[in-house]
């Protein structure tokens, strides 16, 4: 099969398209044909030698945490998925690549009027917004801000949110505000421009948020923590700023507030189908009556994945970045199950 493996670290250049064997499923397994993927901040790092493949590392390292496609095969102790059937999931690398083994209880149905470029854009954006709005107890009537609204899981914790029926602050470039509204956002504010206490202040009559998602990191603790209601919790999912800040505990012990962290891709892999499974249930549904879609910026093929990179290092996208990897990726599957 095709697939970019990173032989060398360093500028987008390094990703090039070779050609690897075809990974072979186990028995509780399925083997993909992969029609599309997406590009995630993880990926960048990953190129650049900063975020290596988890332990044990596979014979190629292939990014991708997300991908869309058809089953080609199952393994002998697979029951729920059969061959010919379309189907998206996370991954914890490998999708930048033409097909893909998984586990079975990895994988969901591709939701019905998605093109496979779509559906690829799903996993990695919506777990890990749905994961933040679980860990954070995001409860109807809440206040919830939302950093780097308009990326991938910005926007999929938008909608989350909105539809959760959380009053949802957000920031975002200027250029970016606009489109960050129309997906529920209540409010929003240019991160450039102004402080984030005082926003939060003006659109919560000084109370602040009951929640926070975060993906800058060092550059808002601080603020973050003064946005913070009595009994706040700050998540905190990237650190695009810088992952070391002083704290002051005065602030948060004032609160009785809380700050964690969290990731995906290092989870055991039952933690990862547990919460494959949370979203099959409390989130396909949204997606499957279009009450809920993903924001997707462009799609990209794979032998220009140097350009998708790019595009996402100079911040220039608003929602998902796709790769497209097979014939369909742009057309609905053909049919399904």
């Amino acid at each position: 099969m095709q697939a970019i493996v990173l032989t060398d670290y360093g500028d987008p250049e390094v990703l090039r398209v070779t050609r690897v064997d075809d990974p072979v499923p186990g028995s509780a397994d399925v083997l993909v044909a992969i029609e599309a993927s997406a590009v995630n901040r993880a990926d960048v790092l990953q190129r650049r030698g900063a975020y290596p493949s988890p332990v044990p590392r596979p014979p190629a390292e292939i990014p991708g945490l997300e991908f869309s496609g058809s089953v080609v095969a199952v393994g002998s102790a697979v029951t729920r998925v059969v061959v010919g059937d379309a189907v998206l999931g996370l991954l914890s690398g490998g999708g930048y690549a033409e097909r893909v083994a998984t586990p079975e209880r990895m994988v969901l149905p591709v939701p019905p009027g998605f093109t496979f470029a779509e559906a690829a854009a799903l996993p990695e954006a919506f777990f890990t917004a749905y994961d933040a709005l679980q860990q954070v107890r995001l409860a109807m009537g809440d206040t919830v801000l939302i950093h780097a609204a308009a990326s991938g899981v910005g926007t999929s914790a938008v909608q989350l949110a909105h539809h959760l029926g959380a009053r949802v602050l957000a920031t975002c470039s200027a250029g970016k505000m606009a489109r960050v509204e129309a997906l529920g956002a209540d409010a929003v504010a240019d991160y450039r421009a102004g402080s984030t206490p005082d926003f939060v202040r003006r659109e919560t009559a000084g109370r602040g948020v009951d929640a926070i998602l975060d993906f800058v990191g060092a550059d808002t603790l601080e603020q973050n923590i003064e946005a913070l209601a009595v009994g706040g919790r700050l998540i905190v999912i990237g650190t695009l700023s810088g992952g070391i800040a002083p704290i002051n505990l005065s602030h948060l012990m004032a609160k009785r507030a809380s700050v964690t962290g969290t990731l995906l891709r290092s989870r055991p892999p039952e933690e990862k189908m547990a919460l494959t499974q949370a979203i099959g249930r409390h989130v396909w549904p949204f997606w499957a009556d279009g009450r809920i879609r993903p924001v997707m910026d462009r799609v990209f093929p794979l032998a220009e994945a140097a350009d998708a990179h790019r595009r996402m290092e100079a911040n220039q996208n608003v929602g998902k970045i796709g790769l497209g990897i097979g014939p369909a990726a742009l057309r609905p599957p053909v049919a399904g199950r």
